[in-house]
């Protein structure tokens, strides 16, 4: 819902939601924003002409799947379609307030070391002490931070195993990234096709070495090989194979099937995460091996 503040609405948040009828918990869980800024207090005050958006209530998540939990860092598997923290549509049903919740942790305890786009499945580490947080980011800096994707894209990249190091900017869509745009920043991809499909399709392992915002979808997408499902960067959400028939992917192809960090005390910390059965489905209905997905797992990177 979205309320445009009148002479006479209310001077607070609250005034306004009891006018709209929104329910009473939408402040508590995180879903009432003024322009950008999410309302912590429903007595926070208000001006003529602001604008108020007020995100309906989801369903309540089902508890995350834990992976490991070592060195007070906790490895968790993300589902698609849930965002790794707060968003627009509210905070409580992100991956830190559940995974908060299913650890019996106050939320402020969980730092997410990496994140996940909403639409992206698979591995996401979070420190519980700030100890924990520094460690991780220290790994990070030093090449230490391991991490594998796993991506289906519409066609294979050329070469086929290589290094993608166009900085990425801002686009003109503050939402959205791209190569050599606005305020660039410097990024790197390593990635390899592990197989291809009969139609054109690939299996890529992929290994980003920076972290920036959409990195993968975006240097993918660049290499002319976008990532199935990826509207916003080019990649089809339906595709016809032999025969007429129809896939549909509501979600990115696009999953972090491995995490490897050092632990405190020497020994790594090792989180995997199986590929999703849509994923795997997918890619057999595109003509691909089942076992390629073990063979992504292996499949050497530069």
């Amino acid at each position: 819902m979205r309320w445009i503040v009148r002479s006479g609405d209310g001077l607070t948040v609250g005034a306004v939601l009891q006018r709209a009828h929104a329910d009473a918990d939408a402040v508590r869980d995180g879903r009432v924003f003024v322009g950008r800024r999410r309302v912590r207090e429903a007595d926070e005050p208000l001006r003529v002409d602001d604008v108020v958006e007020i995100a309906s209530r989801r369903e309540t998540p089902t508890p995350p799947r834990i992976l490991a939990q070592k060195d007070d860092v906790v490895a968790v598997d993300k589902p698609a379609g849930m965002p790794t923290i707060g968003d627009h549509a509210g905070a409580a049903h992100a991956l830190v307030a559940v995974t908060a919740h299913a650890l019996g942790l106050d939320e402020s305890r969980l730092h997410p070391t990496s994140r996940l786009d909403r639409d992206v499945s698979g591995v996401v580490l979070f420190a519980l002490t700030k100890a924990a947080a520094e460690r991780l980011s220290r790994a990070r800096a030093e090449g230490l931070y391991e991490r594998r994707y796993v991506a289906l894209t519409v066609a294979s990249p050329e070469p086929l195993r290589g290094v993608w190091n166009t900085p990425i900017g801002r686009a003109s869509d503050p939402r959205r990234r791209t190569v050599n745009g606005r305020d660039t920043v410097p990024a790197t991809t390593r990635y390899a096709v592990c197989e291809r499909a009969p139609g054109g399709s690939a299996l890529l392992a992929v290994a980003p070495v920076t972290g920036r915002t959409h990195q993968i979808r975006v240097h993918a997408a660049a290499a002319g090989a976008p990532l199935i499902g990826d509207r916003v960067y080019g990649g089809p959400t339906r595709m016809t194979i032999a025969g007429g028939r129809v896939l549909e992917l509501r979600r990115v192809a696009l999953h972090a099937v491995r995490v490897v960090v050092p632990g405190a005390r020497g020994t790594p910390l090792v989180a995997l995460s199986p590929v999703p059965a849509e994923l795997a489905d997918l890619w057999v209905s595109l003509g691909g091996a089942p076992a390629a997905w073990e063979v992504s797992l292996s499949c050497a990177i530069d």
